[in-house]
């Protein structure tokens, strides 16, 4: 039902339809969410920028090259997971019942929370002096982000992004549409968070349940301070090494 890669030329057909896939699901969700809060209604939205610089002159065109680079790796990484399902080495599985229906839920969950865990203290990694220039300045090169910025990775970068899922996913039963839904939430987080507009309500900002996950506000501080706000869907890692931005006790100052 399933082919096998037993041959390079199966590999790169399978290297293929991943990097489109990719890149497909990376322009559709950041395309959409540009155009609408940055051409279709750029009067109603330019008040709301949380920066007060505006992207860099080829800021873009950079931020799409490197995120089609990145999209590459991501497809190297999902070729390979591919063929190691095949082969029985990972615990992904179809029928959706088969630990019961409430570890769907559960299942996605444990992902998010370890993902989140994996990117905090690497992405504090990333900003050591040492390790900066090489491996993350390509993505604070956009000091203020955009939606194309999601993406925006030097290559090893992007080798580090992708290399969690795949080991998460040896071991961690994951149905084949929860881990759908997951990478559709890891894309539009990205873009979202990289919007620089907060589209998250004042009301549900300010809310206990609210303050516990990650949106543009947050996001933005860590481009504009660099050595803040280093988490990736959720805010407790910041809260827990006293990381968070003091600014986020009054979100909406623009820098």
């Amino acid at each position: 039902m399933f082919p096998e890669i037993n041959t390079i030329s199966i590999f790169l057909l399978y290297l293929g339809i991943f990097f489109f896939a990719i890149l497909f699901r990376y322009f559709l969700a950041a395309g959409i969410f540009y155009y609408y809060y940055y051409v279709w209604n750029s009067g109603v939205f330019h008040a709301k920028r949380l920066s007060r610089r505006g992207a860099k002159k080829g800021q873009l065109k950079k931020e799409i090259n490197w995120s089609i680079k990145a999209s590459l790796i991501f497809a190297l990484a999902g070729t390979v997971l591919y063929w190691l399902w095949t082969k029985d080495l990972t615990a992904i599985y179809l029928v959706p019942n088969e630990f019961g229906y409430l570890y769907l839920p559960v299942s996605l969950i444990i992902i998010l929370l370890i993902h989140e865990t994996y990117y905090y203290w690497v992405h504090r990694w990333m900003h050591h002096p040492r390790i900066y220039k090489t491996v993350h300045k390509v993505h604070h090169d956009s000091l203020t982000p955009t939606p194309w910025t999601a993406f925006s990775f030097h290559p090893w970068e992007s080798l580090l992004e992708a290399i969690i899922l795949p080991v998460i996913l040896l071991f961690i039963p994951v149905n084949i549409y929860v881990l759908a839904l997951y990478l559709l939430i890891m894309t539009l987080s990205s873009v979202i968070n990289h919007l620089d507009i907060e589209v998250y309500p004042k009301k549900f900002q300010k809310s206990w349940f609210g303050k516990l996950f990650i949106g543009a506000t947050h996001h933005h501080y860590h481009h504009a301070e660099f050595n803040t706000n280093y988490g990736l869907y959720f805010t407790f890692w910041d809260k827990l090494m006293g990381t968070e931005s003091p600014k986020m006790e009054t979100p909406g100052r623009k820098n």
